[in-house]
């Protein structure tokens, strides 16, 4: 968690404040999120040594885009109203700065099985802040957990009332803050965004460069 793709590097927060209203919907972004990721980098690793540079960005996206396409085909399919509550927010996924920057700095670089790791970490650790401001969002907006009722009839009698703020786009601005300020106030890392780094530099590789460039 301590290079947690959110709450340290602050990528992917859109689908962070648009689909955490409930848990049911961020636990199925998750696993979209996990699968593409993984599946992404293990196939961009394989191809690393064929990819030519000048045009690595667009077989990045176009492998991205077809895994993303195939996992909207089969929600629809399966899931037809949870695919309908992620909208476009799932085929955003294909412009998601955490996958594209896992595969140009990390998958680029490494072995099949290192890059698999690499994606379902960064996933699962994107999934996790997804499902801890979802956890709070349905809680205190709608009174509920997984769609079941957590405050009994007679606590809404006793006045009660659910956080409609918590529902709205500022509700879910605000704990994810909280989450960033506590996740970096526990951690005590100093965050390095993704966007800063170059093609084939490792991160560790970027944190000297940009020491020495100061």
């Amino acid at each position: 968690m301590g290079e947690n793709p959110i709450s340290i590097h602050v990528l992917g927060i859109c689908s962070a404040l648009a689909i955490t209203t409930k848990i049911d919907t961020a636990v199925v972004m998750t696993i979209a999120v996990v699968g593409v990721l993984s599946i992404s980098n293990v196939v961009i690793s394989l191809l690393r040594n064929n990819i030519p540079n000048k045009v690595r960005i667009i077989i990045q996206m176009s492998v991205v885009a077809s895994l993303v396409i195939i996992t909207d085909q089969v929600l629809k399919a399966y899931m037809y109203d949870m695919s309908k509550l992620l909208g476009v927010f799932l085929a955003l996924i294909i412009t998601n700065c955490i996958v594209l920057g896992r595969a140009e700095a990390f998958a680029m670089q490494n072995s099949p099985s290192k890059a698999l790791l690499d994606g379902m970490g960064n996933g699962l650790g994107y999934g996790a802040i997804l499902i801890a401001v979802a956890f709070f969002r349905e809680l205190f907006g709608f009174g509920s957990i997984y769609g079941a009722q957590v405050f009994s009839d007679q606590i809404y009698m006793g006045g009660y009332e659910n956080n409609g703020l918590m529902i709205l786009s500022p509700g879910a601005f605000f704990i994810l803050g909280l989450i960033v300020w506590a996740h970096r106030a526990y951690t005590k890392v100093i965050a390095v965004s993704y966007t800063h780094l170059r093609a084939h530099e490792t991160e560790a590789a970027l944190v000297c460069r940009l020491l020495l460039e100061k």
